[in-house]
């Protein structure tokens, strides 16, 4: 009896008094589709109107179990945005549609157009400037703010 009580209580301790399914884990694909534009057709998609009146369409596809690491797609209207504070996350991304003018704090400036990539380190200021875009995102934040 005593090796029966013994028994299950390490099968508590081990595996939680309520342990759940062990869920399966997938790959976040975006599919030729969803590049198209039907993930922003997901029930998940944010939309957001600024105050400058222009919309953007933000998908998240992939957040880390540690939320500091995430990635998915954005699509812009026009915008002319001064970041004059530090960007605040490491990005990468890469423009499917339109182009985006980032002129950095010390004058220099870099149009990334559709089918090219640019990864802003979080520490950018600068201007952003667009008439429009879409883009893949990949986002890292040490401490998982502005995720």
């Amino acid at each position: 009896m005593n090796k029966l009580i013994l028994t299950l209580a390490l099968l508590v301790l081990a595996n939680g008094p309520f342990a759940a399914e062990n869920e399966t884990i997938v790959p976040a694909k975006i599919s030729r589709a969803d590049i198209g534009g039907d993930i922003f057709n997901r029930e998940t998609m944010t939309k957001t109107t600024h105050e400058d009146g222009h919309t953007t369409l933000d998908v998240t596809s992939l957040m880390s179990s540690d939320k500091k690491f995430a990635s998915g797609m954005y699509q812009s209207g026009k915008t002319r945005s001064e970041i004059t504070e530090p960007y605040g996350v490491d990005e990468f991304m890469y423009f499917t549609q339109g182009s985006v003018t980032l002129t950095s704090s010390d004058g220099s400036v870099q149009t990334i157009e559709a089918g090219e990539a640019v990864t802003i380190p979080k520490e950018w200021t600068g201007i952003w400037e667009t008439d429009g875009y879409t883009k893949f995102w990949v986002i890292y934040s040490a401490d998982g703010s502005g995720l």
